[in-house]
């Protein structure tokens, strides 16, 4: 049956409105290039102990062409079997859908079947269609279950959508959130017009997926104007690639922000502010921006090799790997931001999650 906003357990509402750190769950494999349960367990085990408020599956991260391997279902049914079997406290749940119209519908209905609470709907299979299509494309998907509406960067694939189209999707009933993840503050700010615009700032909840700006993205506030007015709006969190690696250190992050927003008065402090540029540092090491975000997937791969979490950074595409340069940027990450790594966490618990 389909799944309404208004069917979700108010406990994940109210997580989600909080605002919470949401990995991209990555995809283990072995030396074969299969899928490797053991160690996608114990990925999973690490984003719930590292205090996650929830997990998303079958997204770029989790590598699309899951699909075309016929894993789509299973890696969606391993990370909720495994987040169950662990913990008990909520955590929200969220379904990457993509493809045209009858692909993303049918990959909701798995979704909602397996307990999902949302999907993140990539438009990249759509892009070059008019904004028209596009909306249509979202409400017919979102009459399968709540949507996050993903504004993805061009550089791997991603529209550009105007205001207008996030005002249009705002006001969809079963529009949930959006991730906010263009790497350009320009098309931020259309997001922020818009959701504003359509008057859903307190429903649609605004989630940073710019890797290149994520502490400001939730430590700024973000002003639109209505009928002359100026409305403000903030971040709630975020759903990041960039979370799946030195994740408790981020959920550590997002609560010295919101320490820091919650003060009567309070102002941002400099280090705080300048805490922004070492994790952007970090980014362009794990994304790879040198290469043109070439090797954004094994590069994180690549910090969980290291950690012990996985065995190796196998991709499903055994052309796909680190970019020219990217592993000795990541040995300078390391030696430059490790105080902003978790490595002394994982070493504590890996022998448990592997269990």
């Amino acid at each position: 049956m389909p799944l309404n906003r208004s069917d979700l357990p108010s406990d994940v509402l109210d997580l989600l409105a909080q605002g919470a750190v949401i990995p991209a769950h990555p995809l283990a494999l072995d030396a074969r290039r299969q899928f490797d349960r053991r160690r996608q367990r114990a990925l999973t085990r690490y984003y719930v102990d590292a205090g996650a408020g929830g997990l998303a599956v079958g997204v770029h991260t989790t590598q699309f062409n899951i699909r075309d391997h016929g894993l789509y279902e299973t890696v969606l049914r391993a990370a909720m079997e495994d987040r169950d079997a662990w913990t008990s406290r909520p955590m929200a749940m969220i379904a990457g859908l993509c493809g045209a119209t009858a692909q993303a519908r049918a990959e909701a209905g798995t979704a909602v079947r397996l307990g999902y609470h949302a999907g993140l709907l990539s438009l990249a299979a759509l892009a070059g269609q008019p904004e028209d299509a596009l909306i249509a494309h979202c409400e017919s998907v979102a009459q399968e279950m709540p949507i996050i509406g993903f504004y993805l960067q061009t550089a791997v694939g991603g529209p550009v959508l105007s205001s207008e189209f996030w005002r249009r999707f705002a006001s969809i009933p079963n529009a949930l959130a959006i991730k906010v993840a263009p790497f350009n503050r320009y098309r931020t700010l259309d997001v922020v017009r818009g959701v504003v615009a359509a008057r859903a700032e307190d429903r649609v909840f605004l989630y940073t997926g710019n890797d290149d700006h994520i502490v400001l993205d939730l430590a700024l506030p973000f002003t639109a104007m209505r009928d002359g007015v100026p409305v403000t709006v903030r971040f709630r969190g975020g759903l990041l690639g960039h979370w799946s690696v030195w994740t408790s250190a981020a959920v550590r992050q997002l609560a010295q922000v919101k320490a820091v927003l919650a003060q009567v008065g309070g102002r941002l402090p400099p280090e705080l502010l300048a805490l922004d540029s070492r994790v952007t540092d970090c980014n362009s090491a794990f994304f790879d921006v040198a290469n043109n975000f070439m090797g954004c997937i094994a590069g994180c791969h690549e910090v969980l090799r290291r950690q012990g979490l996985l065995e190796g950074i196998w991709c499903l595409d055994p052309a796909e790997g680190l970019g020219p340069g990217q592993a000795r940027e990541i040995d300078r990450v390391y030696l430059e931001h490790g105080d902003l790594g978790d490595d002394a966490f994982v070493r504590e618990n890996l022998a448990r999650w592997l269990d």
